[in-house]
């Protein structure tokens, strides 16, 4: 995978669950509904910041970032929502998305790192530190 497909990849999977986090956001219920609430919303947040970054990278480097939802859904690895609808269940598949999209951060990191591209590695392996942290949390949610 190249470098510039490697990074539309990322831009999609992260506007995928740039959506997915605001429509668990919006549907989460239950005893933890403020807990799960207002994390959703951090994730969200977050999640729009690091498409930005992806594409303006994507941008500086020479490459055009997908743009659309269609071009997201054909691009992105991640699946939509499945309409979760246990907290449990939202969290469980943030679980999984985020462990691809790590999978898939250390492809981008190795391929820059073989272009000597430093700045795109160093923002891969930030952003795979951020991922294991978020998985470390939610799966401790789930008592994982």
């Amino acid at each position: 995978m190249e470098l510039q497909t490697a990074l539309n990849v990322q831009i999609s999977n992260w506007n995928v669950l740039y959506t997915k986090l605001h429509r668990f956001h919006w549907y989460v219920k239950g005893p933890l509904f403020f807990t799960l609430h207002e994390k959703f919303e951090e994730l969200y947040n977050e999640a729009g910041l690091v498409v930005d970054q992806l594409a303006e990278r994507l941008l500086a480097i020479g490459g055009e970032p997908v743009a659309t939802m269609k071009e997201y859904l054909e691009t992105a690895t991640l699946a939509e929502t499945n309409n979760e609808t246990k907290a449990s269940e939202m969290v469980a598949a943030l679980v999984s998305d985020y462990k691809s999209v790590k999978e898939q951060l250390i492809q981008l990191a190795e391929i820059a790192e073989n272009q000597n591209d430093v700045i795109t590695n160093d923002l891969a392996v930030g952003l795979i530190e951020k991922i294991d942290t978020h998985v470390w949390m939610l799966s401790a949610y789930l008592g994982e």
